[in-house]
């Protein structure tokens, strides 16, 4: 569905040449929700931008559903264009329209009849879930609602792929996660490819299945969503994972209990797929004579399954812990020592 070639995108500054985006390679295939991840200046936003052809690379080819958005200019370029939609992070609703009005535009811009526009909105409407709401203005709206309708916008022409450009980095967490379920929802009824770019990882775990991580301009790591929670190999691929795995208030809150148990070892057990759904802590209780303190714990569901992490206080006999870590090790589960006491 979607093809990025040896791309670069060179600006020219004051100070010299600026690299935005740095030889990316990738392929996204249709009905797929693939994220992109980085922080601010990493290239994502100009990455994304070249997929409708608001950017032109300055080397390499961009090819969606068919079409070398890198290279069709004008009338073509606007035909491609009608595959391609694109929400955004601060709406950009017509604030003199109404909810109606802001879905209709695109209709009427391609020249759609008014019984069919009108037939058209009110399919999307129920779609993002707006009844009730079609002739408030978008200052009536809450965030959410806003976005919901920039959703049902992007879909009116029937596109093939939707580009979500930090669709929900406004929104609170709770509207966030709501947004996010839409979004999954559209993908599975409308098999449409989706590509947003974001610089949460919880955006990425809740709904893509595959993740591409940017760092200057270039893609540091990629694969399967589960794959990179459970093995990421790039330091700032392991920051973002933390972000879900291992909260700002986990740290502290491990850091206090190394205090309160400085003997045995304070274990931290990775969980991916079914192992997350194992009784491991009760097999390992009847299997060894140790006590076990469960200090701290989380399961988050990605699109591919669930990811699990859980802290744990091993304490007891020298022999009995050894073999308890042993069987650890045994186990489909990551095992790493925090602290030996």
């Amino acid at each position: 569905m979607i093809s990025i070639q040896n791309v670069k995108k060179i600006y020219s500054s004051k100070n010299g040449q600026v690299v935005a985006v740095d030889d990316v390679n990738l392929q996204i295939k249709e009905g797929e929700i693939f994220g992109v991840i980085g922080y601010s200046g990493a290239g994502k936003s100009t990455l994304i931008r070249m997929l409708n052809g608001l950017e032109l690379p300055s080397e390499g080819t961009v090819t969606v559903a068919g079409n070398e958005v890198s290279k069709v200019k004008g009338e073509k370029l606007r035909k491609a264009r009608h595959e391609i939609s694109m929400i955004f992070q601060h709406f950009n609703l017509l604030w003199s329209r109404t909810v109606r009005e802001n879905i209709a535009f695109p209709l009427e811009i391609a020249g759609v009849a008014s019984n069919e526009r009108r037939t058209r909105v009110d399919e999307l409407i129920k779609l993002v879930g707006l009844e009730g709401r079609e002739d408030a203005y978008p200052s009536q709206l809450s965030g959410g609602q806003k976005q919901r309708v920039g959703i049902a916008r992007a879909l009116a022409n029937n596109p093939k792929v939707l580009l979500c450009d930090e669709a929900t980095s406004a929104l609170d967490p709770q509207t966030t996660d709501s947004i996010l379920e839409l979004l999954v929802d559209i993908n599975a009824r409308l098999g449409l490819t989706i590509v947003l770019i974001t610089h949460e990882m919880h955006v990425i775990r809740k709904i893509c299945h595959q993740v591409a991580v940017m760092e200057s301009g270039q893609i540091v790591e990629m694969g399967p969503v589960l794959d990179v929670f459970k093995h990421p190999k790039q330091s700032i691929t392991k920051r973002f994972v933390q972000q879900v795995t291992e909260p700002e208030e986990t740290k502290e809150t491990i850091e206090h209990l190394l205090e309160q148990y400085p003997q045995g070892k304070v274990v931290q057990l990775t969980f991916v797929g079914e192992a997350a759904e194992q009784p491991l802590i009760t097999n390992l209780i009847r299997k060894h004579d140790v006590s076990v303190n469960i200090l701290q714990g989380k399961i988050s569901q990605t699109q591919n399954g669930s990811y699990g992490t859980l802290f744990i206080h091993i304490d007891g006999e020298l022999n009995e812990v050894t073999r308890a870590m042993e069987f650890l090790h045994s186990q489909q589960v990551g095992v790493e020592v925090i602290s030996n006491g």
